[in-house]
């Protein structure tokens, strides 16, 4: 699949640029926001999404990863195409996008995205936070219980001491500091 794509571009449409690498040019949709930061003959690199129809491939480019990321989380919820995908997409992150979306009258300054879809993508969203939230959490968890098993701990003493760490203890080298406090106690050292 491809990822990046890096040449010179040679045409600025109204919703898309071509982009020279040779022998070959791409047409890439982007969005308002990374037309306006394109300039003819400049080199850039894009972030590209290859989206299949059964009628078409088009690529939709993005300047940074998190906004293609964001792209690819919107694109993937049900009833929201490319385009409104595109839009949205400028707000970088989820929880920037839930933000704006929560304000009034938000839908009438996206093409293509009614009060309905609104309050859809809203829903999808906050699961969508949330899921990246505990994956985020679980992954900490198991950093942390990793390098307490690196330093001479059991996986079951590592879990155990992980769990009394109080839970305002956010930061993964400080919920290190603390199990290795209250596997201390426990050695009686």
């Amino acid at each position: 699949m491809i990822y990046t794509i890096l040449g010179k571009i040679v045409k600025i449409g109204e919703d898309f640029i071509v982009l020279d690498i040779g022998k070959i040019s791409f047409k890439i949709f982007c969005s308002e926001n990374t037309l306006k930061k394109c300039e003819i003959g400049k080199e850039k690199k894009f972030f590209v999404f290859l989206y299949k129809r059964e009628d078409a491939l088009n690529l939709y480019g993005f300047l940074n990863e998190k906004e293609l990321e964001l792209f690819e989380i919107l694109e993937s919820i049900s009833g929201i195409g490319p385009k409104a995908a595109l839009s949205l997409s400028v707000f970088g992150s989820l929880e920037n996008l839930k933000k704006a979306l929560e304000k009034e009258d938000f839908y009438r300054k996206i093409k293509g995205v009614g009060r309905k879809k609104i309050q859809k993508i809203i829903l999808e969203i906050t699961g969508k936070i949330k899921e990246i939230s505990l994956k985020k959490k679980e992954r900490e968890k198991d950093e942390v219980i990793e390098a307490l098993v690196s330093l001479g701990f059991s996986k079951k003493m590592a879990r155990e001491a992980l769990n009394e760490v109080p839970s305002h203890i956010r930061n993964p080298e400080e919920r290190i500091k603390e199990a290795l406090k209250i596997l201390g106690k426990k050695r009686g050292l």
